[in-house]
Formats: C-alpha cells, sequence, structure tokens
C-alpha cells in the first residue's frame, strides 16, 4: 500500500512539473513572437508619426527642431509616403514608395541593418546620373532586377490635360537591397532620397510626416501628449502601440488564452493530489485518531496533509520552472525548430522569458495545489478519535 501511494505521489508531483514546464515555454514563445514582432514593426517604422491635417506638412524644419528638443527623443526624420508602378523591360509590379533624408533616417530607423547591399548616402543623386532606389529582396525577385539596373517609377495620378492624365514617370537606379523578414515590406517597399519623392509626387517644400525615435518605446503615449502640447493643434501624432494596436491586442489575448488552458494541467495534477490525500487520510484514520487521542489538536492534524500536499506541489512546481526554463534555453541556443519563412517572419522559433511571467506562473502553481490540500486536511481533522478506535 505505501508503495502504491508513493507512485501516486510520482504522478502527482509529475503532472504539476509537466503542466509548469509546458506554461513556462508557450509563454516564452509566446512573449518572444511579441517581440519580434514589435522589433520588425519598429525596424521598418518609427515609434512615433506625427503628421499635419489638411495634407503635407510645410516647414517640416522648423517642426522638426521642436521634436528634437524633447528630452526623450533620440532622432526625428521627415518622410513622404506614396504608391507606384515599378516598370522594367521584365516586367512591373505595384509598390509603396517612401522618400527619406538620408543623413537622418539612420537615427530613426533600422534600415542600415537590414541592408544586404549598398548604402543610405547612396540615395542623393550623382551628377548625370539618375536618382537611387533600395529595393526590398522580394520586390527585386520579383521584378527580376539587382544593382546597378535601372528600372522606372510610374504615378497614375499625373497632370489633367486635354488628352486626359498623364502619369508620371521617373527613372530610378537601383543602388541597395534590403531584407526586414517580413513578407509584406520586403516584397512592396522601396526607398527613394526625399528630395526624389518631393519631385515624383509633386510635393515640392513638404513632407507628408515626420517619423520619432525615442529612448523608452513604452513610454510612447506619454511622449505623444506632451508633443500634442509642444506642437499645439493641427497636427496628428500616433505611437506605435495605436498604429498597431489590433495587432498586439491579438498576440496579447492569445498569450491570456494559452495561459488559462495550460494552467488546466496543473488543475489535473491538481486533482491527484486531491485523491493522494484522501487515501492518505483513510489508510491513516487509526493512526490520526491514536495522535488525537494522544492531544493532538485539529490545526496540527489539518497541517499535517497541507504540508504534505505542498511539498507535492512546491516539488512539481520547481521541477517543472526548472525544466521549462532548461528546455527554453536549449531551444534558443540551439534552434532546434525552424519555421517557415514566407509564413512567419522569422527563421527561428522565438523565445524570451520574462521574469514576472516565471513568478506568475510559479504562485499559480503553488497556490492551486495549495488549494488541493485543504479538503483532505479538513477531512482528516474530522476524524473522531473513538469511533476510529472502536471499529
Amino acid at each position: 500500500k505505501k508503495g502504491f501511494l508513493s507512485l501516486i505521489s510520482i504522478i502527482s508531483v509529475a503532472g504539476v512539473a509537466v503542466g509548469v514546464m509546458a506554461l513556462i515555454v508557450v509563454i516564452a514563445v509566446m512573449t518572444g513572437f511579441s517581440e519580434e514582432f514589435r522589433d520588425k514593426i519598429l525596424g521598418v517604422n518609427s515609434a512615433i508619426i506625427i503628421q499635419q491635417f489638411g495634407g503635407g506638412i510645410e516647414g517640416y524644419d522648423q517642426v522638426l527642431s521642436q521634436v528634437r528638443d524633447h528630452e526623450q527623443v533620440t532622432g526625428a526624420t521627415p518622410y513622404i509616403y506614396g504608391q507606384a508602378m515599378i516598370t522594367t523591360g521584365q516586367g512591373g509590379s505595384g509598390c509603396v514608395v517612401r522618400g527619406i533624408d538620408p543623413g537622418s533616417a539612420a537615427a530613426v530607423l533600422s534600415l542600415p541593418n537590414q541592408l544586404k547591399r549598398g548604402t543610405l548616402q547612396q540615395l542623393n543623386q550623382a551628377p548625370g546620373e539618375p536618382p537611387g532606389i533600395i529595393l526590398g529582396v522580394g520586390l527585386a525577385r520579383k521584378l527580376r532586377v539587382g544593382m546597378g539596373d535601372r528600372l522606372r517609377l510610374l504615378s497614375p495620378s499625373g497632370p489633367l490635360t486635354p488628352m486626359g492624365i498623364i502619369p508620371r514617370l521617373k527613372t530610378c537606379q537601383v543602388v541597395g537591397l534590403f531584407e526586414t523578414g517580413m513578407h509584406e515590406y520586403d516584397g512592396n517597399l522601396g526607398y527613394v532620397s526625399l528630395a526624389t519623392a518631393q519631385n515624383f509626387f509633386e510635393v515640392e517644400g513638404k513632407a507628408h510626416g515626420i517619423e520619432v525615435a525615442i529612448k523608452d518605446i513604452y513610454k510612447s503615449p506619454t511622449i505623444v501628449t506632451e508633443l500634442k502640447e509642444q506642437l499645439g493643434s493641427g497636427f496628428i501624432i500616433k505611437d506605435w502601440m495605436e498604429m498597431n494596436f489590433n495587432l498586439f491586442s491579438a498576440l496579447k489575448l492569445e498569450k491570456t488564452a494559452m495561459f488559462i488552458i495550460l494552467t488546466l494541467i496543473v488543475l489535473v495534477a491538481a486533482f491527484n493530489i486531491i485523491s493522494t490525500l484522501i487515501m492518505v487520510v483513510m489508510e491513516k484514520t487509526k493512526d490520526i485518531a491514536i495522535m488525537k487521542a494522544m492531544g493532538a489538536t485539529n490545526k496540527q492534524i489539518n497541517r499535517i496533509f497541507i504540508y504534505e500536499g505542498l511539498i507535492i506541489g512546491c516539488s512539481g512546481t520547481f521541477l517543472g520552472l526548472a525544466g521549462g526554463l532548461g528546455l527554453c534555453s536549449l531551444l534558443k541556443r540551439y534552434n532546434f525548430i525552424q519555421l517557415p519563412s514566407d509564413v512567419y517572419p522569422m527563421a527561428n522559433l522565438p523565445i524570451k522569458v520574462l521574469p514576472w511571467d516565471v513568478t506568475i506562473i510559479g504562485v499559480a502553481a503553488i497556490l492551486i495545489t495549495f488549494l488541493a490540500t485543504l479538503y483532505p486536511s479538513w477531512q482528516a481533522a474530522r476524524v473522531e478519535p473513538a469511533e476510529s478506535l472502536r471499529y
């Protein structure tokens, strides 16, 4: 009988350990996905974007100067954003054209780190040469062009003439290739210099908006409020959380749902603990009666079974924490699991272990096992010495 009860105890410890380990790994993966998506998005877009009602920002140099005076701002750069067609001798494709200032963009965007070929300074038009353009590797592959090749930008919103709307054309030369790891950017985005974009989209002296980099991205809501007060009315200021609210809300909901679902594994293990303790109470009824006859109080009997259940629960929790953290470390170091690059914006399974998540999982597991000990210990404390010894 002792062997049987011991086996059940081992199964209960294993159940808690497996549940805690699964929670650690899955929550670490969900956190890793959230941070990877955030880093990829902030690598192409800035933490804060400033736009003006009624179109482009005139005199954007003055706005840039005001924004850079904020103590939390580490960089600011103007941009032009528009859609166009790219045509080559091999075909054509629609794309998004972004005009950037090569001098200040490096302080805001991660584009210099994403470049596979070329530099930002090559966007500046050399004398006698067409303006430069930097393409995503997916877009370059689609157009079948490489470094030094020439292509034509075509915008359908040209001037209106008696013959109809004449599209605007601009010949550019490929001076760089970049790769973010996100298909929607790599396959549809091209960068040109701010001056080239202003000329192509006919917005001379204007910028569609200003991108801002800050020291702490999690303070962006506060910084947005301060910038609105600083710049006054007439400006639309959004941060990365607001612009990607749906995506990050969905990731947060998935993380919460996975936590609740996997906690059920620990709950199943808790039922094992309840059954183990009830069987122990039934087995030790005579011993409990003798202890109570010798003067043991209900609280002392209660405490014995609570301690026994907590030993099982804490042992399983600590084994699960050690196993989960160890497995996360192995997954992060050796990259056993490869992800399809055409589906996910990362090649390997992202792992990010947060101390707060580990603490919540450990406390939740111990709390569940503690609650599982209450009924068996209460039942043990109800044993009547006289009746138990009589039979």
